[in-house]
């Protein structure tokens, strides 16, 4: 005998059944098509010079949940290719091999480039043999482009080491390369990426660059860029120099008898122009990172690699790798920091101790009102 009940299970149960085979529950189960990778461009040196060549994005998004598009910076300190010091070896791959992976990870990776490309000549100092003036042979450019660089700043004191003939070949070397670069008076250097154009601006006290006492024609410069480009970032050459100056003070800062700017508000009216972030190098330590306005100021990441002519004992041997996530609105959704030390020649290789995470970290709680949460793992929070 069938109760009643098994019945009417039995009928609940068939309906399901044909309600799971109907066309509208198929396409419901069925996963949503992907859609093509987004295409990258190169980007476009206004003021003559090449820009990177692009790289194809491996992002790909569902037609069911479209994403805004992202673009993600990496930032490293002082560069040294070489000096009388001696040469990295392998055509100046070496200085770079313990990181190639982690460089070649941001969709735009960037350095501040302390030092020249050329074959001798007259240095700054009257000598080709000086201490203090970088040079390394034009092909050691190549490594640069092997690592995963493609852009470096010209603004900073030892781009014209060797004058004007060793800033020229600097400049034929990297176009030899495909790697751009900025920092030239004026120069606004336009990279794309993902379908977001990034312009870069690099600015020191020296008269090779965009000058960095000229905050308001600089601002001037970053208002211009943002109608080029969809993110402006201004890459900032500044500071005191030495093991002891970790601390971003306030006011105008000087090193050697030379004007080293005014970190802090230079900074400041430079987001308030409209720059997404200040990435800055100089002081060869590392410094905090601030969040103005939603932006993001990091104003030192101390050096990053250079053979034997680093110091790298104590501060002077911790360095950070930064990258920033960016979407095309210039709105900094979060990022991550890297730790790095600088140990023998000066390679730099990661700090599993995590020294210049836990230095930035204190630093930036210090100095600043409004520090940049950085958590424990080296995760940086978004902007707002």
């Amino acid at each position: 005998m069938i109760r009643p009940r098994t019945v009417c299970i039995a009928a609940l149960l068939a309906a399901a059944l044909l309600a799971g085979c109907s066309p509208a529950a198929r396409t419901a189960e069925t996963p949503a098509p992907v859609s093509p990778a987004l295409e990258s461009s190169a980007g476009v040196d206004t003021s003559g010079s090449a820009a990177a060549t692009a790289t194809p994005s491996a992002t790909a998004t569902t037609s069911a949940e479209p994403t805004t598009p992202v673009v993600t910076i990496g930032w490293v300190g002082d560069t040294t290719p070489g000096s009388r010091y001696g040469l990295p070896p392998k055509q100046g791959r070496g200085l770079f091999s313990k990181l190639r992976a982690q460089l070649q990870a941001p969709d735009i990776m960037v350095a501040n480039l302390e030092g020249t490309y050329g074959s001798g000549g007259k240095s700054k100092d009257g000598s080709g043999t000086t201490s203090f003036s970088f040079q390394a042979p034009p092909p050691y450019a190549a490594a640069l482009t092997w690592a995963g660089f493609d852009l470096v700043n010209l603004a900073n004191n030892h781009a014209h080491d060797f004058l004007e003939a060793g800033m020229a070949s600097t400049r034929r070397a990297l176009k030899a390369e495909k790697t751009a670069y900025t920092g030239l008076p004026g120069q606004i250097t336009v990279v794309t990426r993902n379908g977001i154009r990034v312009a870069f601006i690099g600015v020191s006290p020296y008269r090779w660059s965009q000058p960095l006492a000229d905050i308001k024609g600089t601002a001037a410069l970053v208002r211009r860029a943002r109608k080029k480009a969809d993110v402006v970032i201004v890459l900032m050459h500044a500071g005191a120099e030495g093991s002891d100056k970790t601390r971003t003070p306030r006011g105008a800062e000087h090193a050697y008898g030379e004007f080293r700017g005014t970190p802090r508000a230079f900074s400041h009216a430079m987001i308030d122009a409209g720059a997404s972030a200040v990435l800055g190098s100089g002081p060869h330590v590392v410094r905090g990172i601030e969040r103005y306005k939603g932006r993001l100021i990091a104003y030192s990441l101390g050096n990053f690699a250079g053979w034997g002519n680093f110091g790298t004992s104590g501060t002077l041997g911790l360095s950070g790798l930064l990258t920033i996530r960016i979407d095309a609105h210039g709105e900094v959704l979060g990022g991550q920091w890297l730790s790095l030390k600088l140990a023998g020649t000066g390679a730099p290789a990661v700090d599993s101790k995590d020294g210049s995470l836990k230095l930035v970290r204190r630093l930036s709680k210090q100095d600043f009102a409004d520090p940049w949460p950085i958590a424990a793992d080296g995760a940086l929070a978004a902007g707002r």
